[in-house]
Protein backbone atom coordinates (compact mmCIF):
# COMPACT_ATOMS: atom_id res chain seq x y z
CA UNK A 1 0.00 0.00 0.00
CA UNK A 2 0.98 3.48 -0.74
CA UNK A 3 0.71 6.11 1.86
CA UNK A 4 -2.81 7.19 1.31
CA UNK A 5 -3.92 3.26 1.52
CA UNK A 6 -2.53 3.13 4.67
CA UNK A 7 -4.22 6.28 6.12
CA UNK A 8 -7.56 4.93 4.59
CA UNK A 9 -7.23 1.58 6.18
CA UNK A 10 -6.05 2.37 9.40
CA UNK A 11 -8.98 5.49 9.68
CA UNK A 12 -11.62 2.55 8.74
CA UNK A 13 -10.52 -0.10 11.28
CA UNK A 14 -8.49 -2.36 8.22
CA UNK A 15 -5.07 -4.10 9.17
CA UNK A 16 -2.08 -2.49 8.73
CA UNK A 17 1.23 -4.87 8.94
CA UNK A 18 4.69 -3.22 10.10
CA UNK A 19 7.89 -4.21 11.38
CA UNK A 20 10.42 -1.95 13.10
CA UNK A 21 13.88 -1.89 10.82
CA UNK A 22 17.05 -0.48 12.13
CA UNK A 23 19.41 -2.11 10.19
CA UNK A 24 21.59 -0.16 7.99
CA UNK A 25 22.71 -3.64 5.70
CA UNK A 26 21.98 -2.37 1.87
CA UNK A 27 20.71 -6.19 1.69
CA UNK A 28 18.29 -5.56 4.33
CA UNK A 29 15.94 -3.71 2.64
CA UNK A 30 15.10 -5.80 -0.39
CA UNK A 31 15.23 -9.02 2.46
CA UNK A 32 12.30 -6.68 4.05
CA UNK A 33 10.24 -6.11 1.07
CA UNK A 34 9.65 -9.41 0.53
CA UNK A 35 8.57 -10.11 3.72
CA UNK A 36 4.95 -8.37 2.58
CA UNK A 37 5.03 -5.56 5.53
CA UNK A 38 2.60 -2.56 4.59
CA UNK A 39 5.30 0.12 5.62
CA UNK A 40 8.38 0.04 7.86
CA UNK A 41 9.08 1.52 11.75
CA UNK A 42 12.23 3.36 11.77
CA UNK A 43 13.06 3.96 14.98
CA UNK A 44 15.42 7.11 16.10
CA UNK A 45 14.41 7.34 19.76
CA UNK A 46 16.32 4.28 21.04
CA UNK A 47 18.77 3.79 18.06
CA UNK A 48 21.94 6.14 17.45
CA UNK A 49 20.92 6.86 13.43
CA UNK A 50 22.11 9.95 12.28
CA UNK A 51 20.88 12.46 10.06
CA UNK A 52 22.78 11.29 6.77
CA UNK A 53 22.12 7.69 7.82
CA UNK A 54 18.22 7.83 8.38
CA UNK A 55 18.09 9.34 5.33
CA UNK A 56 19.89 7.08 3.09
CA UNK A 57 17.08 4.55 5.46
CA UNK A 58 14.19 6.55 4.27
CA UNK A 59 14.87 6.56 0.75
CA UNK A 60 15.70 2.95 -0.57
CA UNK A 61 13.01 1.91 1.72
CA UNK A 62 10.93 4.65 -0.43
CA UNK A 63 12.23 3.33 -3.73
CA UNK A 64 11.16 -0.24 -2.85
CA UNK A 65 7.53 1.49 -2.15
CA UNK A 66 7.55 0.80 1.83
CA UNK A 67 6.79 3.81 3.32
CA UNK A 68 9.21 4.77 6.21
CA UNK A 69 7.74 5.74 8.89
CA UNK A 70 9.82 7.50 11.95
CA UNK A 71 9.89 7.62 15.64
CA UNK A 72 11.58 10.84 16.23
CA UNK A 73 13.87 11.02 19.63
CA UNK A 74 11.29 13.61 21.34
CA UNK A 75 7.73 15.04 20.76
CA UNK A 76 9.81 18.12 18.85
CA UNK A 77 8.50 19.62 15.35
CA UNK A 78 11.60 20.49 14.24
CA UNK A 79 13.04 16.65 14.63
CA UNK A 80 9.59 15.75 12.64
CA UNK A 81 10.60 17.95 9.60
CA UNK A 82 14.37 16.77 9.98
CA UNK A 83 13.02 13.23 9.09
CA UNK A 84 10.46 14.43 7.23
CA UNK A 85 13.59 16.24 5.11
CA UNK A 86 15.21 13.05 4.70
CA UNK A 87 12.63 11.16 3.20
CA UNK A 88 10.04 10.02 5.90
CA UNK A 89 6.56 8.80 4.98
CA UNK A 90 5.31 9.90 7.98
CA UNK A 91 6.54 10.11 11.98
CA UNK A 92 5.53 8.33 15.34
CA UNK A 93 5.81 10.58 18.05
CA UNK A 94 7.45 8.93 21.15
CA UNK A 95 5.65 9.42 24.69
CA UNK A 96 3.28 11.71 24.06
CA UNK A 97 0.60 12.44 26.47
CA UNK A 98 -1.14 16.35 25.26
CA UNK A 99 -3.66 16.80 22.21
CA UNK A 100 -1.50 19.90 22.03
CA UNK A 101 1.73 17.86 21.60
CA UNK A 102 -0.16 15.87 18.91
CA UNK A 103 -1.35 19.50 16.60
CA UNK A 104 2.56 20.42 16.84
CA UNK A 105 3.25 17.27 15.31
CA UNK A 106 0.76 17.84 12.56
CA UNK A 107 1.68 21.16 11.80
CA UNK A 108 4.67 19.05 10.87
CA UNK A 109 3.91 16.40 8.63
CA UNK A 110 0.46 17.36 7.28
CA UNK A 111 1.19 21.62 7.08
CA UNK A 112 4.81 21.17 5.86
CA UNK A 113 6.69 23.99 4.93
CA UNK A 114 4.23 25.97 6.77
CA UNK A 115 5.99 28.20 9.99
CA UNK A 116 5.12 30.44 12.22
CA UNK A 117 1.89 32.28 12.73
CA UNK A 118 0.35 31.08 9.25
CA UNK A 119 0.78 27.69 10.57
CA UNK A 120 -1.01 28.24 13.96
CA UNK A 121 -3.50 29.86 12.46
CA UNK A 122 -3.72 27.17 10.35
CA UNK A 123 -3.56 24.76 13.31
CA UNK A 124 -6.47 26.66 15.03
CA UNK A 125 -9.07 27.20 11.72
CA UNK A 126 -8.26 25.23 8.66
CA UNK A 127 -11.11 26.91 6.69
CA UNK A 128 -8.12 30.05 7.48
CA UNK A 129 -5.75 28.29 4.61
CA UNK A 130 -6.97 29.81 1.04
CA UNK A 131 -8.31 27.11 -1.19
CA UNK A 132 -4.91 26.55 -3.94
CA UNK A 133 -2.67 26.53 -0.34
CA UNK A 134 -5.45 23.79 1.01
CA UNK A 135 -4.70 22.09 -2.24
CA UNK A 136 -1.01 22.50 -2.63
CA UNK A 137 -0.37 21.01 1.10
CA UNK A 138 -2.27 18.07 0.04
CA UNK A 139 -0.97 17.15 -2.66
CA UNK A 140 2.09 17.59 -0.75
CA UNK A 141 1.49 15.78 2.30
CA UNK A 142 -1.81 13.93 1.79
CA UNK A 143 0.04 10.79 1.92
CA UNK A 144 2.71 10.96 5.08
CA UNK A 145 1.56 9.32 7.60
CA UNK A 146 1.43 10.50 11.66
CA UNK A 147 1.38 8.13 14.84
CA UNK A 148 1.88 8.63 17.98
CA UNK A 149 2.89 6.65 21.66
CA UNK A 150 0.49 6.12 24.07
CA UNK A 151 2.63 5.37 26.92
CA UNK A 152 1.22 6.74 29.84
CA UNK A 153 -1.72 7.00 32.24
CA UNK A 154 -1.62 10.54 31.50
CA UNK A 155 -1.95 9.78 27.74
CA UNK A 156 -5.13 7.34 28.67
CA UNK A 157 -6.24 9.80 30.73
CA UNK A 158 -6.42 12.51 27.96
CA UNK A 159 -7.24 9.98 25.03
CA UNK A 160 -10.53 11.64 23.55
CA UNK A 161 -8.73 14.89 23.27
CA UNK A 162 -5.83 13.19 21.75
CA UNK A 163 -7.76 10.92 19.01
CA UNK A 164 -9.96 14.55 18.68
CA UNK A 165 -7.12 16.42 16.90
CA UNK A 166 -7.37 16.38 13.10
CA UNK A 167 -4.68 14.62 11.04
CA UNK A 168 -3.83 11.77 13.73
CA UNK A 169 -3.66 8.72 11.45
CA UNK A 170 -3.05 6.09 14.50
CA UNK A 171 -2.23 5.76 17.98
CA UNK A 172 0.18 2.87 19.01
CA UNK A 173 0.95 1.37 22.36
CA UNK A 174 4.46 1.43 23.87
CA UNK A 175 4.05 -1.66 26.34
CA UNK A 176 7.24 -1.35 28.26
CA UNK A 177 6.50 2.00 29.16
CA UNK A 178 2.56 2.13 29.44
CA UNK A 179 3.21 -1.15 31.88
CA UNK A 180 5.60 0.87 33.96
CA UNK A 181 3.61 3.91 34.42
CA UNK A 182 0.79 1.96 35.59
CA UNK A 183 3.05 0.19 38.48
CA UNK A 184 3.30 -3.23 37.20
CA UNK A 185 6.74 -3.00 35.00
CA UNK A 186 6.67 -6.15 32.13
CA UNK A 187 3.77 -7.96 33.53
CA UNK A 188 1.71 -7.77 29.87
CA UNK A 189 -0.42 -10.11 31.20
CA UNK A 190 -1.46 -8.20 34.18
CA UNK A 191 -5.01 -7.57 33.89
CA UNK A 192 -4.21 -4.03 34.24
CA UNK A 193 -2.11 -3.64 31.32
CA UNK A 194 -4.86 -5.71 29.53
CA UNK A 195 -7.33 -3.40 30.66
CA UNK A 196 -5.46 -0.52 29.41
CA UNK A 197 -4.59 -1.68 26.13
CA UNK A 198 -8.75 -2.61 25.76
CA UNK A 199 -8.97 1.26 26.71
CA UNK A 200 -6.96 2.49 24.17
CA UNK A 201 -8.39 0.74 21.23
CA UNK A 202 -11.74 0.97 21.88
CA UNK A 203 -11.00 5.42 22.47
CA UNK A 204 -9.13 5.61 19.19
CA UNK A 205 -11.29 3.08 17.19
CA UNK A 206 -14.42 5.49 18.32
CA UNK A 207 -12.91 8.48 16.87
CA UNK A 208 -12.07 6.46 13.99
CA UNK A 209 -7.99 6.73 14.52
CA UNK A 210 -6.13 3.03 13.99
CA UNK A 211 -4.55 1.79 16.86
CA UNK A 212 -2.23 -0.80 17.45
CA UNK A 213 0.65 -2.36 19.93
CA UNK A 214 4.31 -2.90 18.95
CA UNK A 215 5.10 -5.89 20.24
CA UNK A 216 7.57 -8.92 20.33
CA UNK A 217 6.99 -11.74 22.84
CA UNK A 218 3.85 -13.44 21.81
CA UNK A 219 2.31 -13.75 18.29
CA UNK A 220 -1.01 -15.00 20.05
CA UNK A 221 -0.95 -11.62 22.20
CA UNK A 222 -0.43 -9.94 19.00
CA UNK A 223 -3.56 -11.73 17.29
CA UNK A 224 -5.72 -11.51 20.16
CA UNK A 225 -5.38 -7.72 20.53
CA UNK A 226 -5.77 -7.31 16.55
CA UNK A 227 -8.56 -9.55 16.97
CA UNK A 228 -10.18 -6.89 19.98
CA UNK A 229 -9.92 -3.81 18.05
CA UNK A 230 -5.97 -3.29 17.19
CA UNK A 231 -5.51 -2.81 13.47
CA UNK A 232 -2.13 -1.37 13.42
CA UNK A 233 -0.21 -4.65 14.05
CA UNK A 234 3.35 -3.78 14.39
CA UNK A 235 5.11 -6.81 14.68
CA UNK A 236 8.22 -7.30 16.65
CA UNK A 237 11.48 -6.11 15.03
CA UNK A 238 14.67 -7.28 12.59
CA UNK A 239 16.91 -7.13 15.85
CA UNK A 240 14.36 -9.04 18.08
CA UNK A 241 13.54 -11.48 15.13
CA UNK A 242 16.64 -11.92 14.65
CA UNK A 243 18.04 -12.40 17.99
CA UNK A 244 15.05 -14.81 18.84
CA UNK A 245 15.33 -16.92 15.70
CA UNK A 246 19.25 -17.48 15.94
CA UNK A 247 18.92 -18.59 19.60
CA UNK A 248 16.20 -20.78 18.70
CA UNK A 249 18.47 -22.23 15.87
CA UNK A 250 21.71 -22.91 17.69
CA UNK A 251 19.88 -24.18 20.71
CA UNK A 252 18.01 -26.71 18.25
CA UNK A 253 21.56 -27.33 16.54
CA UNK A 254 23.12 -27.91 20.01
CA UNK A 255 20.22 -30.34 21.09
CA UNK A 256 20.70 -32.07 17.75
CA UNK A 257 24.37 -32.28 17.69
CA UNK A 258 24.74 -33.59 21.48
Amino acid sequence: MNGREIIQALHEGRRVFSSAMVSTSPLWPNLVKQAGLDFVFVDTEHTPIDRQTLSWICQTYQALGLPPVVRIPSNDPFEACKAMDAGAGGIIGPYLETADQVRGLVGAVKLRPLKGRRLQEALLNPDSLEPELRDYLEQRNGDKILIVNIESTPAIENLHEICSVPGLDAVLIGPHDLSCSLGIPEQYDHPRFEEAVQTIFRIAREHGVGAGCHFWLSLDREIAWSQAGGNLVMHSSDLATFSRTLKHEIEHLREALK
